[in-house]
């Protein structure tokens, strides 16, 4: 069994900065691909950031390149994602997810986990 459990979600004001961590167990992370979406109320899950195994691959949504930056630590089994610049419009609920290889759709991700409220009020 996979645990995906993110946490570093809050209330921020625009222009501020936030730190997500996920954190995974259960299995061995060797090799396996990690995701961030989110999700907005009314809104349909939506890729963020996505890195590979050897950290060398990263993908960015567009709406998010050039303010997030998506890294993990291999040793600590955990992805990270560095949200600077926050607008009214990230605000959602975030979610991390597991993967075989970098991916854009929610649907190919295996595990996820329970999601980290961001809200960044204007």
């Amino acid at each position: 069994q996979v645990q995906l459990v993110e946490s570093g979600g809050g209330l921020v004001q625009a222009g501020c900065s936030l730190t997500l961590s996920c954190a995974v167990s259960g299995r061995a992370f060797i090799g396996l691909a990690m995701g961030w979406f989110r999700q907005a109320p009314g809104n349909e899950r939506e890729f963020v950031a996505a890195i590979g195994w050897s950290s060398g691959s990263t993908y960015y949504a567009d709406s998010v390149k050039g303010r997030f930056t998506i890294s993990r630590d291999n040793a600590k089994n955990t992805v990270f994602l560095q949200m600077n610049s926050l607008k009214p419009e990230d605000t959602a609920v975030y979610y991390c997810g597991v993967a075989r290889g970098i991916q854009v759709l929610a649907a190919n991700y295996d595990y996820w986990g329970q999601g980290t409220q961001v809200t960044v009020s204007s």
